[in-house]
């Protein structure tokens, strides 16, 4: 008999059979003893879509069979009086060091991404050998229709898992140009340093088992892994510089591909690379999420918000002259790029499944760590503020209204509303084609949303409250900590302070009660 332990997300030891072959085993005492150990590295990356990821170790993919062969000292194995038993460890873990089968092996379709360790115990009633036999590398299964990373269409996973190259597009809506970028998954190293980003994350450093089990949902793995490509609260891999000189580093404009900057991350023993900006970031992590078997790409935005207070608008503050005042938080860039990885989003619903933000640049701090998302695509589409993760902060970076104050004296004497410059164009690069792919409609919808879209249908997050007296064309819910009032006839959405009042374009008056 031959039995498996393999980890999962939701119970350490899961048991099951694994299929072998004759075997052909033998030993001094009457217990086999171990010779050999061929992982058929060719044949299982081949099967697996693993070629080139690494010469260091066996990559398999979760929720698919591979195959190891062990080969023994001469001598018939004895089914009915010898157990052959396998166990596997997530995490390179000290344990027992000792020294013809062939033996199918498949991981849960939920098991978590790392390095595990492969072990043989060959027992009998009065004796029990163990044998390490190496370590291997799982990743997510984007061709397993049961793993939540999984993209049915083959030219999407051409494009966004085993294509190495990809063009950034950067400039201004008028004035557009690509960057060409070389993500460099099949570098030597690279895997290797994409799995060392999760062992010196916060996460595991904190808590090596909760991360481990963890590690199986890819919402998990990109909140981490987006948190650790910057450098601003962990051991992560860049950190930016937006003006000034460059002295010290690398200008971020001369950086054109992902390996030099982990290769570097690696060899300094995990010290900050020196220096990137928003595509230098996004690039580096859609590199990591592709190692990791994520499908990803990066995306542009053109005329992107930086909503620094949370109001869903952007402030600009002028005076009488002309002069632009430096009085807000909030600004414009004119382009700014994250990227987008696909997954199921079962914390939310299927609703939400599909691409989702993910954005490395540290801007503001989501749950205390600089990262942003995943945040899905559809949400900002439907203006579902609400969404995990940081569904506010994306919309306003794609759609925000620029409100434009001039001020005189201390008053407010003309304020203008810009509803069309945020996000005027989204790009990423095309299936197989140097040629833009635009998403803008994949953010922004045509039509008018309504009430009953935006909140009711998502109770658990948003319950409407009679906290404000409203009018027939307002409604008020509360989502989380904070009140939005949103407005069926303007689409616009109004975030009030305590004891403010707020007059609706139907001219009648909402008040905090």
């Amino acid at each position: 008999m031959a039995l498996c332990y393999f980890p999962s997300s939701l119970e350490i030891n899961v048991v099951f059979t694994v299929h072998t072959s004759s075997v052909f085993l033998g030993g001094e005492n009457g217990l086999c003893q171990l010779k050999l150990v061929n992982f058929e590295a060719e044949e299982n990356h081949t099967s697996h879509e693993t070629l080139g990821l690494s010469k260091k170790h066996l990559v398999v993919r979760r929720g698919k069979p591979f195959s190891v062969t062990l080969l023994f000292y001469n001598n018939w194995w004895n089914g009915y009086t010898e157990n052959l038993v396998l166990e596997v460890s997530l995490g390179m873990e000290d344990r027992i060091q000792s020294a013809h089968i062939t033996i199918n092996i498949c991981s849960p379709v939920l098991s978590s991404v790392g390095v595990y360790c492969l072990w043989v115990h060959i027992q009998t009633a009065q004796n029990r050998r163990t044998y390490a036999l190496g370590d291997f590398v799982l990743l997510c299964n984007p061709w397993h229709k049961d793993d939540p990373v999984y993209i049915p269409l083959d030219a999407h996973i051409e494009e966004y898992i085993k294509s190495d190259y990809g063009l950034v597009y950067m400039g201004t809506p008028l004035n557009i140009s690509g960057k060409p970028w070389s993500f460099g998954q099949y570098e030597p190293g690279v895997l290797e340093a994409c799995l060392k980003l999760l062992q010196v994350s916060p996460e595991h450093l904190s808590d090596k088992q909760n991360d481990y089990i963890q590690r199986a949902n890819p919402v998990y793995l990109s909140r981490v892994i987006c948190a650790m490509v910057n450098s601003n609260d962990d051991l992560g891999i860049l950190e930016g510089k937006w003006h000034g000189n460059y002295k010290g580093g690398i200008k971020p404009t001369d950086w054109s591909g992902s390996a030099d900057i982990l290769h570097r991350w690696v060899s300094s023993n995990c010290k900050p690379v020196r220096y990137g900006q928003c595509w230098v970031y996004a690039s580096v992590l859609c590199t990591v999420m592709r190692v990791l078997g994520i499908p990803s790409r990066v995306v542009t935005v053109f005329n992107a918000a930086h909503d620094g207070d949370g109001s869903v608008k952007i402030e600009e503050i002028y005076s009488s002259t002309g002069e632009k005042l430096n009085l807000s938080k909030d600004s414009i860039w004119n382009f700014h790029v994250w990227v987008e990885c696909w997954m199921r989003r079962p914390d939310l619903g299927p609703g939400f499944d599909g691409w989702q933000v993910v954005d490395p640049t540290p801007q503001e701090k989501s749950a205390g760590k600089f990262c942003c998302g995943p945040c899905p695509v559809v949400a900002i589409q439907q203006r579902c503020l609400h969404v995990p993760y940081d569904s506010s902060f994306v919309y306003a970076s794609v759609d925000a209204d620029i409100i434009r104050l001039i001020v005189h004296d201390g008053l407010v004497v003309q304020r203008v509303v810009d509803t069309e410059s945020v996000g005027q164009l989204i790009y990423t690069k095309g299936i197989g084609s140097d040629r833009p792919n635009n998403l803008t409609q994949t953010y922004k919808s045509k039509t008018s949303q309504t009430g009953s879209c935006l909140w009711t249908g998502q109770i658990q997050y948003c319950l409407k409250t009679s906290t404000f007296s409203i009018c027939n064309n307002c409604f008020v819910c509360r989502c989380l900590t904070d009140y939005y009032i949103y407005h069926t006839l303007t689409n616009m959405i109004f975030v009030p302070t305590p004891n403010q009042a707020f007059i609706c374009e139907t001219a009648q008056l909402l008040s905090l009660k």
